[in-house]
């Protein structure tokens, strides 16, 4: 599964199946979860889903960065990074398969 992309229209799919919605229907309860997430981190909010995960906006601050090539300081502006945090119930399902593998 390395390297694969989930979709939006996989996720619409996958509404689909599992709750038996028409296809249309599905697609846009998928945008609309999605569209709300959007909006809500645009206003700053945090969004907890339970058993999976926080996303949440930082404010990083201004800071001196280097030029690799040229090694020259170059001032790197404030901004705003998004940070999705797993919850232990989502990292644990991760890691499932590992427990044996560790040594």
């Amino acid at each position: 599964m390395t390297g694969k992309t989930v979709t939006r229209a996989q996720l619409s799919e996958a509404v689909y199946q599992e709750v038996g919605l028409s296809r249309n229907e599905s697609a846009e309860l998928v945008e609309a979860v999605l569209e709300e997430i959007a909006q809500s981190l645009s206003r700053d909010e945090v969004v907890k889903i339970s058993s999976f995960g926080s996303f949440l906006v930082r404010q990083k601050g201004e800071r001196i960065g280097r030029n690799p090539k040229t090694g020259e300081e170059v001032p790197i502006l404030p901004r705003k990074v998004l940070v999705f945090r797993p919850s232990h119930v989502l990292k644990n399902r991760i890691n499932e398969g590992l427990g044996g593998d560790a040594g």
